[in-house]
């Protein structure tokens, strides 16, 4: 599949070099040429589906620069966190609780097929999840969520670690999740843990 990848930063890089060790035809996108990426226009017209791995304070930014054309009609899959780093550390959410930026994004990007997964692990979990944990995704399209549940099978997510909460709105409460994920990370004294959801 073609794939393209927009924001060169760990998370960014992180996914591109696992979707080429599975044989995707990956392109990354940046704000300007260089350093093995395109322009972000180039990137998103590349692909078939698309992966949000920019700064949150700064996606809906690169997305417009990326096009609305490059991405209308095609999956999105936005693994972005609303960090507001303006106070210092640890960051606040400079959008929580009634919206999300999944949401903002979806808004602004009607024709496109958001899907929010991944922002609640850090990047090396992504690729290479912790067995006996969980994923969650969400989205309007039960399709569009189809599919990128299929990719990340291919990621290593076993089918039954990954739970649909529904549409979109509820990126609001994994993008809230940050908040837990910050103290615990500072307890465990690493970023590589994951929860398991129990019945």
């Amino acid at each position: 599949m073609r794939i393209g990848v927009l924001g060169t930063g760990t998370v960014g890089r992180t996914i591109a070099a696992k979707l080429r060790e599975l044989d995707h035809d990956v392109l990354v996108g940046s704000r300007s040429a260089g350093d093995d990426a395109v322009p972000f226009p180039d990137a998103a017209a590349h692909g078939e589906l698309v992966f949000n791995c920019t700064a949150g304070a700064a996606s809906l930014e690169a997305l417009g620069a990326a096009g609305e054309e490059n991405l209308t009609g095609k999956v999105l899959v936005d693994v972005t966190l609303p960090l507001d780093f303006s106070q210092g550390r640890p960051p606040r959410l400079f959008v929580c609780n009634d919206d999300s930026l999944g949401e903002q994004i979806q808004r602004a990007f009607p024709e496109t097929r958001v899907v929010k997964t991944l922002n609640t692990v850090n990047a090396a979990v992504m690729v290479e999840p912790i067995p006996g944990t969980n994923l969650f995704v969400c989205g309007n399209e039960e399709e569009a969520k189809a599919q990128v549940g299929e990719l990340l099978q291919r990621f290593g997510w076993p089918a039954d670690a990954i739970i649909d909460l529904g549409d979109i709105s509820n990126a609001r409460g994994t993008e809230m999740y940050l908040q837990l994920w910050i103290r615990l990370m500072s307890a465990l004294g690493t970023a590589r843990f994951n929860i398991s959801v129990v019945q």
